[in-house]
Order: C-alpha cells, then structure tokens, then sequence
C-alpha cells in the first residue's frame, strides 16, 4: 500500500503539502517521478519544476539521500520497511491542467502532486486529504471522482482511494466554498461544482446538461462510471476543459452561465458554447478515456506518446459535441448549421489544410497544435476542426450506403464494445474496417485520402444528399468569421485584431490578404490607417468608404520601432461557409437517431 497526505499548508504562499509513505526492502532502490504530461493535453508540461523542497526518511526518521536522476526523477535506497517522503508544490496555476491554491480555493491534478514510486506504481493507493488550519478555511469542503474509503462522506476531508497510480492521478480534486449542483441519470449522480463566484442560473443548467448527457449514456449504451464530477473554474475570461473517467475540469467566463433574471430569453452564443464544451468533455468519458489509441495502452507519461490518431478522438468529439446539443432540443437545426458553418470555415479560411493532413496534425500535436507560432493558421490543420468534418463525411456517408440503417453512432457503439470495455487500443485500420462493414462496401480509398492528403475537405455533393446545401461566402465582418449571403463588394483585412491602449494588436495574419501584403505581423500594433487612429470601431469604417484597389498609408509599432506600409482595399475572398437546408425532408435523414 502506498499512502498520500496532502494539504493546503500554505495558501497565500501558494502551496501544497505533499506527504507520502510507502513501504518498501531495505536496501532496494526505488525511483520517484512525476508525470511530463498528462492524458488529453499533448504537451511537455515538466510539473516536477514546481516542487519546491523535497526530502526523506526512514521509520527511525533517519535521512535518506535522495539522488535527482533527471528533471522530474529522484532515486533512493530504502533504508528500513518504510519510507517517508515529504516535499511542497508551488500551485499557481488556474487552468485545467496542474495545480492552484490561495486563500480562496485549492485544485490539484494529480500528475502534477502526487510523486510516482515506479516500482510501485500498480500497487493500491490511499490518500489522506487534510484542510488548512486557518480559520476562514473551515467551509472548506472537497470535489473529486476519487472514491471515498469508508467512513469518509462526500464532500469531506478524510481519506480517499485508488487502484493504482494512474487511477490516482486520473482524479482531480477542487477544494473550497464552492457552489454544487447535482442530477442523476439512471442512478448515476452527476455533479456541478463551481469553485468561484458565479451569477449563473444552476437549475437551468441542471435541467439542460441533463439532456446531453443522457444523450451520450444513450448513445454508448451505458454509463462507465458511479458518479460524474463537472469541475468548473469561472473567471473574468477563460475558455477549456480536460477529460478524466469520471469527471471533467472546465475554464469558462463567469458570465457564460445563463442568467436566472432571463429565465424565459434565449440561449446565449456564450451558453451555448458553454454547454458544447461540457458536452464535449463528457463525449471524453467514453472516447479517448476508454476507446483510446493504442500508442496510449499504457500511457507513457514520461515522454512525448506519438499517435495518428487524435482525428479521431478529438474530431469525432467535436461533431458530436455541438451535433448533441441540436439533438436534444437544446437549439434548432439552423442554429446547429451556423455552428458547423464557422467550424467549416476555420478549416477553409486558411491554407494549413494545403499543407498538413490530419494524420499529420495528431502526430504533430506535441510541437505544432499545442505550441502553435504565428504561422499556425497557414501552415496547420486542426485535428479538432477538420477533424469534426471527417467525422460529419463518415456519419453521412455510412447513413447514405447502409440505406439509413446505420450512422457514425453505430460506428461509436462498436469501438465502444470490442475496444472500450476491452480496454484494447485502437488504430486506423479499425475505425475503416468497421465503417466498411456498416457501409457494406470498401470505402478504405476515399477514408484514408481524407486522413493522409493535404486537400481540401469538400462535402459539398454529399450533403446535398441530405437536403443542406454548403455555399462559399465573403466575410461580412473584418474582425469576424461571419459570412454574407451578398455578393456586394465586402472589404477584406485579413487579420484578426484585438483592441490594444496604442490601437489594434495583431494576432494572426492569412497568407496573401492585404494585412499579410502590407506587411503587417502577429503582435504588431496597428497604430493609424490613414492617418487615422485605427481602433475596433475606425479600421472597419475607414477602409469601407473608400473604392476598391485605393491605397491607404498604415502605421504600426513593431516591438518599439515605428514602421509604415500601405494597405489596398480589396474584395473578400470566398472563404467562409454557409449551410443551408433547401429539403427538410432529406435533412431527416441526417438528423434521425438510428443504429
């Protein structure tokens, strides 16, 4: 048995208190590390460098040297039956990903705390969670999917359990005053923690995620978990989430709740996109937690675990997260449409998917997704988007050539039978060979071209099939993915902005639109175009009155050096995407639940 404490020692210094003992042969060598990454963020995140001081002892509480082997690994010789390890985290990181604590609330992710003993690590684990001792502390409760040993009630300090290590560092923990609101399906208890102040309309959140989840159990068939944990962080801004089996970490606005004083008001964009991420990350519980690839069968959290695969399991999670809301109610189908148009056009706005296919994206995750440059949207493709239309080609097209018997939910229900329950990883292969069967027919040709070439994805025809028609249209806005159904001249820039005190931040450019042809870069600050102060209201009106192929003088600041270009007016190319449904009858046949 290996034994955990840990505790909040030090809030306002931020840190965690880590106590771990295990037993242990006198005179073995035993190595201790922390995980580089962790499952679902495929990036080197070192969380050994936020331990701040470490040390050891036996049972006699006599010192044992403890060697650093590497940046995250420490070797030592045990000296008697028992080890004692004690050593701090610095946690001052508010994402989905590592740890966080002040005088407010705590989170941890397990892989950034809890110290792996590798001869160990198959070996059952207890863990002892302890509050601080300063008063205003005493609320504190405690959230988290680790199952509680006996004795411990939910939401208590007290004494937790896992099967191993990797069960252990596959639960996160949130620890504060923090607002809870639960639901069951089916028996299963499903809860909604928000670890910081909020406005939101609980009851109707409830009532909505709801939905979606039932959804998901329905889909898969059942639910693999006893209880689920949605772990939300509200901030000023933020936007993210992270999968574990039973339970889910999300980063929102504290305003992207809906609003109990607008019980009867529509759906905000903001809410909406809310509940997609929570429909995503709960997608997760199932695919790439269970159905996974078989790169990660067992992880390798010690270095970079390479798959082609994460089209699969983030773009077939990104259609049905949004996809999932239209199914249950929660928007209507032209709502669902305009969503799938500005993934669409992510995708086809720049010329990454010319350059990259989406096998190449996954594989690539650990140096170019998760650390993308200012070239990102011309020379990447995102797995997650095109991804999401592969997944939208394979559902269709297994509806069209199995006569509407089958659809991708058939598809998902099998990996789930053979792979998730099984615990056997897939690969490409599988998910074709399934298709093929459900299709009735070899479509291995026209799979893997979309998987391996670096072309545009055209669903055109194959939509139409389904009644939608996809249309190419010019950008309505400068700043925006909004298309226009005119075909009137539409001033085009080329770049995102945000507002900056000197004027306009640059953020991204496209390859050959007039901000890439004037010269402007990422993290330039467009100061005046025109001589004009260029700011998020100005730039639009100042380049649309004015003629097509006029020159404008612009003025931006690069680092600290002042430099000046000119900017021509030009024409929107046709490179956003439009859904439209010109046969409702057809359209059922995409929107039917079968198989």
């Amino acid at each position: 048995m290996i034994h955990y404490q840990i505790s909040p020692c030090q809030p306002n210094s931020h840190l965690f208190e880590v106590n771990l003992t295990f037993s242990a042969n006198p005179g073995q060598a035993y190595t201790l590390s922390l995980p580089a990454w962790l499952p679902g963020s495929y990036m080197i995140r070192d969380f050994a460098k936020n331990i701040t001081e470490i040390s050891a002892v036996n049972e006699q509480q006599h010192a044992i040297d403890l060697t650093k082997i590497d940046k995250q690994t420490w070797s030592l010789v045990a000296s008697s039956e028992q080890v004692h390890v004690c050593y701090q985290v610095f946690a001052f990181d508010l994402s989905v990903r590592t740890a966080y604590l002040d005088s407010q609330r705590g989170f941890f992710n397990g892989s950034s705390t809890f110290l792996q003993v590798k001869e160990l690590s198959d070996l059952p684990c207890t863990v002892t969670l302890t509050p601080s001792s300063l008063p205003e502390h005493q609320q504190w409760r405690v959230a988290t999917g680790l199952p509680r040993a006996k004795g411990t009630a939910k939401f208590q300090f007290g004494d937790y359990v896992a099967d191993n290590y990797q069960h252990l560092i596959d639960c996160p923990v949130a620890l504060g005053d923090f607002d809870c609101t639960e639901f069951s399906i089916e028996g299963v208890v499903h809860h909604i923690v928000f670890t910081s102040k909020h406005y939101g309309d609980t009851a109707r959140l409830a009532t909505d995620l709801q939905s979606i989840c039932q959804h998901h159990i329905n889909l898969f068939g059942e639910a693999p978990f006893r209880e689920y944990w949605f772990i939300t962080h509200l901030q000023a801004q933020g936007f993210g989430g992270l999968e574990h089996k039973n339970s889910t970490v999300l980063q929102a606005s504290r305003f992207d709740l809906p609003n109990p004083q607008q019980a009867n008001a529509d759906k905000t964009e903001q809410y909406k996109t809310f509940l997609s991420l929570c429909s995503h990350e709960y997608f997760h519980a199932w695919h790439v937690c269970r159905i996974k690839p078989k790169e990660f069968v067992p992880y390798n959290l010690q270095q970079e675990s390479y798959t082609k695969q994460l089209w699969a399991f983030e773009g077939i999670t990104s259609y049905y997260d949004d996809f999932s809301l239209y199914r249950t109610g929660l928007i209507d189908f032209d709502s669902y449409l305009s969503i799938l148009a500005k993934t669409a056009t992510r995708v086809h706005r720049g010329t990454g998917e010319l350059k990259q296919s989406v096998s190449e994206s996954s594989f690539d995750a650990w140096s170019k997704f998760y650390q993308q440059g200012p070239d990102a949207v011309n020379n990447i493709v995102s797995y997650y988007a095109k991804g999401a239309l592969i997944a939208l080609w394979l559902d269709l097209t297994i509806r069209e050539k199995s006569k509407q018997q089958y659809s991708l939910d058939t598809l998902m229900r099998e990996l789930w039978i053979h792979f998730g329950r099984t615990g056997t990883g897939t690969t490409e292969d599988d998910f074709i060979n399934i298709a093929n069967i459900l299709c009735a027919e070899d479509i291995t040709t026209p799979f893997k071209q979309l998987l391996h070439d670096s072309e545009r994805i055209d669903l055109t025809d194959l939509l139409a099939k389904f009644g939608v028609s996809l249309d190419k249209r010019k950008f309505a806005k400068l700043n925006s993915l909004e298309t226009s159904k005119s075909a009137d001249f539409q001033v085009y820039f080329g770049a995102q902005y945000k507002a900056h005190a000197n004027g306009l931040l640059i953020t991204q450019v496209l390859d050959a639109s007039p901000a890439a042809n004037a010269g402007l870069a990422v993290n330039d600050v467009l100061i005046a175009v025109d001589h004009i102060k260029a700011t998020e209201q100005s730039l639009p009106a100042i380049l649309a009155h004015h003629p097509e192929h006029s020159q404008l003088s612009c003025h931006y600041f690069r680092d600290d050096q002042l430099l000046s270009s000119t900017i021509s007016i030009t024409d929107s190319p046709l490179a956003g995407i439009e859904f439209s449904v010109l046969d409702p009858q057809l359209a059922k046949n995409w929107q039917r639940i079968i198989g």
